[in-house]
């Protein structure tokens, strides 16, 4: 077991809690940590009909149980269980809910309005460096990606079977059973060509036409990975889209390194692809790293038409951003840092320029700081 940092912060708030995130990154497994009172997961089907068929079962079992603490899992599957919610929270300001769930677009479409003032909205993500004590296997991570279960299982070739049937099962399980899409087979299709992008500048129709599907289709299906919070588009730096010729096509990244070795069957962090996963795997601990601490982050790409490009650009609430380059070995030279030296000059107000790197060591090169990724993390305060 690995302590979640995000547990503590939740622990700490006397209001009920929405905690939203992709499929086995460990939500159930927190809030159980929490010992709540009473706990229902309409994962399973006969609870999911039960409370279904009776919407005062809740209130029956909260009576019988004495419960002041309540976990309701997977609470996607039947949104309007949150008027019941809102009733209780309003009529008994002691009891306090835990909500999960990993589909804010289901919570849309059946009518639920979040609970806004009643209940603090938290995201988890996989497994971060602060949560391992900034100790990753960098090679293991950049293999099997940091979903709890799997990079911590001792079984590799377990570990590995997990990440080939996530595809299928977000499929099954996410996609089809809660009927985001009324096209499943196009969807796939979809999904296949999101996979190949990623980390990569978009052309939606290009990626249409090879996905046999309609144009006006791929921003919706864009929209439902990000509501099922599997992948994130990176849109052009905001501050600098009028004075800098950007690229305006967003990035693709999915949420895991891991998942996305496990979608393409290779989990071989070998020459051609060390890149790609470095940054991935860089992407996947910003932002979730983010989440872990309660913290606004926002992550914009930066790429001019000449080919000036910075990986990311990192915007934490309160904090000027920062400049990030993402680079496989730690022997980084002057030429390594021309794109965060353009972005220094361009916006001289940032808060550093960065390179995070796969290797050892540490340099400064003018302003700009190149450090091992752990180190980096820590340097930024996640």
């Amino acid at each position: 077991m690995v302590a979640r940092i995000l547990s503590g912060l939740i622990r700490k708030t006397r209001k009920s809690v929405l905690l939203l995130g992709p499929r086995q990154v460990g939500k159930s497994t927190l809030v159980s940590g929490l010992k709540p009172d009473l706990a229902i997961n309409f994962a399973d089907e006969a609870e999911f009909l039960l409370h279904s068929s009776q919407p005062e079962e809740l209130k029956r079992l909260i009576h019988l149980e004495s419960a002041k603490s309540v976990f309701i899992d997977e609470v996607q599957r039947l949104p309007r269980v949150l008027n019941t919610v809102q009733a209780m929270i309003d009529k008994d300001k002691s009891l306090k809910f835990y909500l999960t769930g990993s589909s804010v677009r289901k919570l849309k479409r059946g009518g639920a309005n979040l609970l806004p003032g009643r209940v603090i909205n938290f995201r988890l993500g996989s497994l971060v460096a602060a949560e391992m004590q900034y100790k990753f296997d960098t090679q293991r991570l950049l293999s099997l990606g940091s979903l709890p279960e799997v990079y911590l299982g001792d079984d590799r070739s377990e570990s590995e079977e997990l990440l080939k049937t996530y595809a299928a099962n977000y499929l099954q399980e996410e996609i089809k059973a809660e009927a985001l899409t009324r096209n499943l087979e196009s969807f796939a299709r979809f999904l296949h060509e999101a996979i190949l992008a990623n980390t990569q500048f978009m052309d939606m129709t290009k990626m249409a036409k090879r996905a046999k599907i309609s144009r006006h289709a791929v921003p919706r299906y864009f929209e439902i990975l990000e509501d099922t919070l599997i992948g994130s588009r990176l849109y052009p730096f905001e501050a600098l889209k009028k004075s800098e010729d950007l690229i305006r096509h967003p990035k693709f990244y999915l949420f895991d390194g891991g998942v996305y070795n496990g979608m393409l069957r290779n989990f071989t962090p070998s020459v051609d692809r060390i890149g790609v996963l470095s940054e991935q795997l860089v992407f996947s601990q910003l932002r979730h790293s983010a989440w872990a601490r309660g913290l606004e982050a926002t992550l914009w790409s930066f790429r001019t038409r000449t080919g000036i490009e910075v990986d990311f650009i990192l915007e934490l609430e309160g904090a000027r951003p920062v400049a990030i380059e993402v680079k496989t070995s730690g022997d980084v030279s002057s030429e390594d840092c021309e794109g965060l030296l353009h972005f220094h000059k361009v916006f001289p107000k940032n808060g550093g320029l960065f390179i995070f790197h796969m290797g050892a060591g540490e340099r400064k090169l003018g302003p700009v700081w190149s450090l091992p990724w752990q180190k980096a993390l820590r340097e930024l305060g996640l």
